[in-house]
């Protein structure tokens, strides 16, 4: 079955010149972004993402509940962090393997700001009974956080490092520490609404560049230990400027690139097609006669493919 499509508002701003006295400025809300900046010193760099709708899609195309929305969003926020920091046609995967209910987490994101992912297991829904929060380290359990970097040359670069919580923001700023040493600090959250719906998505990445002196990491350190929590600055109005001024303070910084974000599957017909092809003709000679046709659905975006007799007995005559 083809899950409901969404239907997403672009956003981004228009400046049109026109012959004075007339200006006109046109916004169009709900694009999601990540914005890349660097202290005046060079000491230190720190992105800032909105991913709110990036999550709501993969949301509704997977129909997750609670605690399995939030552990995909989070990791699909994940995934667009460690792209950022890749140039060229790299692809980033990311693996969360967990040991509980919630299993495999797989997200795939590009530099040109398209992400998808799924997580195992869709239905887990758990909350704390007192304040209602949405649970998600108990569920993802043990395990392992692997990245895999495909630089296009046909030898990805796998790298793992141990779950350390489970909350995936933690355990991503342990594998840029000890997988890439690079000391990072790592915020990143999804709010529900009262139906369990994605109300906002997002978080940052600030990370300590080679040259900077230990007062200005003692400095940045103590500003992010006092920093609000994730979740308090995303309920923010302007969530994006409240990242910035809870990174940088009175700190000067200079925005160098401000990026689309969005959640897309690179999945067709043709590349389905394709993975057939490499079928042995008897299972193609079954799936004609006994089933007649075959579908697949993707695992990233849930659309569904189907082929017909016609199409299985190309694909056989081809292996004849």
């Amino acid at each position: 079955m083809v899950r409901g499509r969404t239907t997403k508002s672009l956003s981004y701003e228009i400046l049109i010149f026109v012959p004075l006295p007339f200006l006109f400025y046109v916004t169009i809300k709900g694009m999601d972004k990540i914005i890349k900046t660097i202290s005046e010193n060079g000491a230190f760099r720190a992105y800032v993402l909105d991913s709110t709708e990036t999550v709501r899609t993969a949301q509704e195309k997977h129909q997750t509940l609670a605690s399995s929305t939030v552990a995909l969003g989070r990791t699909l926020i994940a995934s667009q962090i460690l792209a950022a920091n890749e140039k060229g046609d790299t692809k980033i995967t990311v693996k969360v393997l967990g040991t509980s209910s919630l299993g495999a987490i797989i997200t795939v994101a590009d530099t040109k700001g398209t992400v998808k992912g799924y997580v195992q297991n869709s239905g887990v829904d758990i909350k704390k009974t007192a304040t209602g929060e949405v649970l998600v380290g108990p569920f993802v359990g043990n395990g392992e956080f692997l990245v895999i970097t495909d630089y296009g040359t046909g030898n990805p670069y796998h790298s793992m490092t141990p779950l350390v919580s489970g909350e995936i923001g933690e355990d991503l700023a342990f594998y840029l520490t000890e997988s890439q040493q690079t000391p990072s600090a790592i915020g990143l959250n999804v709010l529900l609404d009262t139906n369990d719906k994605v109300k906002v998505a997002g978080g940052f990445l600030l990370q300590v560049l080679p040259g900077a002196k230990e007062e200005e990491i003692t400095r940045f350190e103590k500003r992010i230990q006092e920093m609000p929590a994730i979740s308090t600055l995303l309920e923010s109005e302007n969530h994006i400027e409240a990242l910035l001024s809870a990174i940088y303070g009175n700190e000067p910084y200079k925005r160098l690139s401000e990026e689309e974000l969005r959640f897309q599957c690179d999945c067709s017909k043709e590349r389905f097609l394709n993975a057939l092809s490499s079928l042995p003709k008897s299972d193609l000679e079954e799936m004609r006669d006994e089933d007649h046709g075959a579908e697949i659905t993707c695992q990233f975006c849930q659309s569904t493919y189907h082929f017909d007799e016609k199409d299985l007995e190309e694909l056989i005559r081809d292996k004849s």
